[in-house]
């Protein structure tokens, strides 16, 4: 088994269900609705029971990915900052995201990053090649054989895909 100093582990998550009720609100401040609210505390417990609450969190500015993160902080009881880049919005590359990651500190060993398709998808394909379906409030779990997180970008198809969780399924969510 490897070392915890050989090995990050970073936690993608795409925002929850946001609301589509009134059309008059600009997309980036779209609120979660009901559902959202729920996949957003489901996913944050399950976190907590699979011992992956992380040592970071990263979102986009947008208040839907916001809104999920604080959820997924107060469920898990992660208890840090969130960190927030206007840059994670209305992204379809995955570049924004590896900026960010390698310039976080060393001493973070799990990392949540909340966003948007089809960025979060193409981050997934990057780092691990395989093409999944993240659906709102999708979780993915991808083990990084680096030391620095500066070093991300130099792991292009190298990460494995440890699982994902979707909120609608019953794997090991409730």
């Amino acid at each position: 088994m490897e070392s915890k100093d050989n090995k990050k582990i970073l936690l993608v998550l795409r925002h929850a269900k946001s609301s589509w009720k009134n059309n008059d609100i600009p997309d980036h401040d779209r609120p979660l609705n009901k559902r959202g609210k729920n996949q957003g505390s489901k996913m944050g417990k399950l976190l907590k029971k699979l011992d992956l609450v992380p040592d970071h969190i990263i979102s986009s500015t947008a208040k839907r990915a916001i809104d999920t993160s604080e959820l997924v902080a107060k469920f898990s009881t992660y208890d840090g900052a969130i960190n927030q880049y206007p840059s994670l919005y209305n992204q379809s590359s995955a570049e924004h995201y590896i900026k960010i990651l390698t310039s976080i500190s060393d001493n973070y060993h799990k990392v949540l990053i909340i966003g948007h398709n089809p960025a979060i998808e193409n981050l997934i394909e990057q780092l691990t090649n395989r093409i999944e379906l993240m659906k709102t409030c999708s979780l993915a779990r991808i083990d990084i054989k680096i030391k620095n997180w500066k070093d991300i970008s130099n792991e292009i198809y190298k990460s494995d895909l440890i699982s994902i969780w979707h909120p609608s399924s019953k794997n090991e969510i409730d």
